[in-house]
């Protein structure tokens, strides 16, 4: 079982903790997490890119020129996809972009990101959060204690106002709660501090 040391909002060590081998310690795998990535992103386009094609397009009703005897190709419309405003031969119309991977697949991505985290040093452990007041210059002391730098998630067990509002308008930093965890934003955001109930959450989710 992996261990990581426990801190507190004021950066000071306060205990240690084991987290479970089989969410935090298993070999990552490349393969499942490029392919839930990539059914993550795709689920996220909207798909309304459309272009006209030559039945679409304003004008183009007449022949512009006789079949034969001008020297020139034959044309049947000015709207045609070789002319220039005619209409697009092979162009993007809407549709939808969804489909689904494997629950299996998702949860292994999950485990396979938060595993790399802590081989890495990126994951941080607190013992919890508890912000009095929605303040941003404290959030930024907090992480300043917790000598965190560059993109940072902060991984919640519950909604918590305080923590997520006092957040938010800090450049880089992301706050979001386990039942709505991500592949991307666990590859996006480097640092991922989280605390003990998190911890104890993800355990029981992801079991």
């Amino acid at each position: 079982m992996p261990k990581i040391d426990v801190y507190n909002i004021e950066g000071k060590k306060v205990s240690e903790v084991e987290l479970k081998e089989e969410i935090f310690g298993i070999e990552p795998n490349e393969a499942v997490v490029h392919s839930v990535l990539v059914n993550f992103l795709a689920n996220q386009r909207q798909g309304t890119q459309n272009t006209k094609t030559r039945s679409e397009v304003r004008g183009g009703g007449r022949k512009p020129w006789r079949q034969k005897g001008t020297g020139r190709a034959r044309q049947g419309s000015i709207r045609a996809p070789q002319w220039i405003k005619g209409g697009i031969a092979l162009g993007p119309k809407p549709r939808s972009y969804y489909y689904t991977v494997n629950k299996k697949e998702r949860r292994l991505a999950v485990k396979s990101v938060l595993s790399s985290k802590v081989l890495e040093n990126e994951l941080v452990v607190v013992d919890s959060l508890d912000m009095k007041e929605i303040k941003t210059k404290e959030m930024v002391k907090v992480l300043n204690n917790l000598k965190v730098e560059g993109k940072t998630l902060m991984l919640l067990p519950e909604k918590n106002e305080n923590v997520q509002k006092s957040a938010r308008n800090i450049e880089g930093v992301k706050t979001t709660l386990v039942n709505t965890i991500n592949v991307y934003d666990l590859l996006k955001y480097k640092n991922l501090v989280i605390t003990l109930d998190t911890v104890k959450k993800l355990e029981e989710v992801y079991a």
